[in-house]
């Protein structure tokens, strides 16, 4: 809802153009972006709205980077929910897989049928229940190439995992082969924060605690370095909020810009 919120109330040019963000939508949803259009201008909503562009940006500029540069020719999108590249995606040789549980993926499915947009030849849904499937073996099955180097994106999921679920992914994808790189998001820990962040923490973190999905792993950048290390990724950039707003949100006059210091965009490469 935030991709296509920026797609109606934000000022061109925009962050992240996605036609799809908007179609894919269940009609409420569209119904409710449209009776809102104040809403999106207050000042966290408005910086919530813009780390998720940002990083569904970020994520896109280093895929597009590993296509033309460095071989890429598989883009793993983990935890995909209503992720729409593969509706987007411009290279004919590129193949998405998008990771999810079972039942996300399902429901994705029902709405691109019921918007009527096409599934693309080049796309492939893998289910997978962490609690029960192995992730590895469920790729392999659906026609995953570990041998080929491949672009991953992790968005909006790290801070959910135990350290431990983090690790294993992590491993598995450290053993990709060279030209493989890792996106992700995450969150620094509330003891670095600012008073004001950390009551901001505080009250999302139990708004999304009684939506069921805890927030649980939290890091420095130094920490993460230290454990992508492990892992065999090396970080290529970590980026706070002031690199994002320079890079990407810089003299825009829309309200759209990011605050504090929470969240962070790391790109990793396999060693």
């Amino acid at each position: 809802m935030r991709r296509a919120a920026h797609q109606l109330h934000d000022a061109h040019p925009l962050v992240f153009e996605d036609p799809f963000a908007i179609p894919i939508l269940p009609p409420d949803a569209r119904t409710e972006l449209q009776r809102t259009p104040a809403a999106s201008r207050k000042p966290f909503s408005a910086a919530l709205r813009a780390f998720m562009v940002c990083r569904a940006r970020f994520a896109e500029d280093v895929l597009a980077a590993g296509v033309r540069h460095r071989g890429v020719r598989q883009a793993l999108i983990l935890g995909a929910g209503l992720d729409t590249f593969a509706l987007r995606n411009p290279y004919l040789n590129l193949r998405v897989f998008e990771v999810d549980h079972p039942a996300t993926q399902s429901w994705k499915c029902e709405l691109l049928a019921a918007s009527k947009l096409a599934v693309p030849a080049t796309l492939t849904h893998v289910p997978v229940d962490f609690e029960r499937h192995s992730l590895r073996r469920q790729l392999l099955q659906d026609g995953f190439d570990f041998t080929l180097p491949t672009a991953a994106a992790w968005l909006g999921v790290v801070p959910y995992l135990t350290q431990e679920a983090f690790a294993a992914t992590a491993r598995l994808l450290g053993r990709l082969p060279a030209g493989s790189s890792l996106v992700f998001d995450y969150s620094q820990p509330r003891e670095v924060l600012s008073l004001t962040e950390q009551l901001m923490l505080d009250s999302l973190s139990a708004r999304v605690a009684l939506a069921g999905e805890p927030f649980q792993l939290f890091f420095t950048p130094q920490q993460l370095a230290e454990e992508l290390s492990r892992c065999n990724l090396t970080v290529i950039e970590d980026l706070d909020s002031a690199a994002l707003n320079a890079r990407y949100l810089a003299n825009r006059t829309d309200g759209l810009h990011l605050r504090g210091k929470t969240g962070r965009l790391c790109h990793a490469d396999v060693s």
